[in-house]
């Protein structure tokens, strides 16, 4: 019997302390990914701007319009997910990441499909992300879950755009 992913919101400091580690091994693993990824690093999560990001992680993502999931495997927090407004009708979802020995079991599916469930019952009318082109199965879960490819929606380092692929899903 394969072991059982729960999703649930990060609430106590605890949960909010594995979301942080969680997020920490999501740019290590940006890191290690590709010679490639460093410029995405050096541009999206450089150490004291993400720090920063960090110590706020729960403000940025508050509800009632936000959320930071954590997917849990017998009570060991192997993955997270978050979103935050970006206006009045659209949420962005962020740093969608499951740690290597979760992969394969829906964890990340069941994250996604949790934020946009939360999405659609807060009123959004579209939720908007962006991913790593070389991140085919990120990508195939998300074109999965209905999203379709468009264009940049927020400004972009030109270093960065052939790296990334933007999404949205009309809700």
């Amino acid at each position: 019997m394969s072991p059982v992913i729960t999703i649930r919101p990060a609430r106590t400091s605890d949960e909010l302390d594995d979301v942080r580690r969680l997020c920490w091994e999501y740019r290590d693993y940006l890191l290690g990914f590709d010679a490639s990824m460093k410029n995405i690093v050096d541009v999206f999560y450089p150490v004291d701007a993400y720090t920063a990001l960090m110590q706020d992680l729960a403000g940025k993502h508050a509800r009632p319009r936000g959320e930071i999931l954590l997917a849990k495997r017998d009570e060991h927090s192997v993955g997270c997910a978050m979103m935050h407004a970006l206006n009045d009708q659209d949420v962005e979802i962020k740093r969608v990441f499951v740690q290597a020995q979760a992969r394969g079991t829906g964890a990340g599916a069941q994250l996604s499909q949790a934020l946009i469930e939360q999405a659609r019952s807060d009123g959004a009318k579209r939720i908007l992300l962006d991913t790593n082109a070389s991140f085919t199965g990120a990508r195939r879960l998300y074109e999965k879950l209905g999203f379709t490819q468009r264009g940049p929606y927020s400004e972009i380092p030109e270093v960065a755009l052939p790296m990334l692929v933007f999404y949205e899903l009309k809700l």
